[in-house]
């Protein structure tokens, strides 16, 4: 009878692990959060305006007549879009902070389960920082500067108003800050593997 030496088990080492990315720090969870967040109470007031509740600077039909046939309709929809839009914006800087923002989620079509190309993301998120500070502080600002003031008092619609848009003067530097950490934490990610 001859017997034979059974095969050695093939050894398959697993491929490296790739490194994972730390967490983000607390503040930059805390920043996107109000990044994400800050949209909201303009949001609110252009709809209130449209829906002729008073808000003090500006009267319904005055902001109706910017459109054709001065439509209530056509002016909500412009409203609500408008706001979807910054509200999708401003929630994209949550991606800086939680997994979404690491991997691409099941759900979406083509790329759900691939890791999202950091380096992509912090250039997009920088050119939203930017854009959206510029903006803001230009629009804010150049028309608080500019507008015709007659009357030294400020009313309760103005303030009002400024209550409503001032927190989108924090979008932009908050985003850049959590751009920033984002960065900082794929760069550790970098750093840490081998051969680089």
């Amino acid at each position: 009878m001859t017997t034979t030496d059974p095969a050695p088990p093939e050894t398959h080492l697993p491929p490296p692990a790739r490194p994972s990315v730390p967490p983000p720090p607390r503040w930059a969870v805390r920043a996107a959060q109000v990044a994400a967040w800050s949209t909201v109470p303009s949001g609110l007031w252009r709809v209130a305006l449209v829906l002729g509740v008073p808000v003090g600077v500006m009267e319904r039909e005055e902001f109706l007549a910017g459109f054709p046939d001065d439509s209530p309709l056509l002016a909500l929809a412009y409203v609500l879009l408008l706001g979807a839009v910054a509200e999708a914006a401003s929630y994209l800087t949550l991606g800086l902070v939680r997994p979404w923002g690491e991997v691409m989620p099941r759900w979406i079509p083509l790329l759900g389960g691939r890791p999202v190309r950091a380096g992509l993301a912090v250039l997009a998120a920088s050119l939203g920082a930017l854009t959206v500070t510029v903006l803001w502080w230009v629009l804010l600002f150049g028309g608080l500067l500019t507008a015709d003031s007659p009357d030294p008092g400020v009313s309760a619609g103005e303030v009002l108003f400024v209550a409503a848009y001032a927190p989108l003067l924090l979008w932009g530097p908050l985003l850049a800050a959590v751009t920033w950490s984002y960065h900082r934490r794929f760069h550790l990610v970098r750093a840490a593997r081998p051969g680089t």
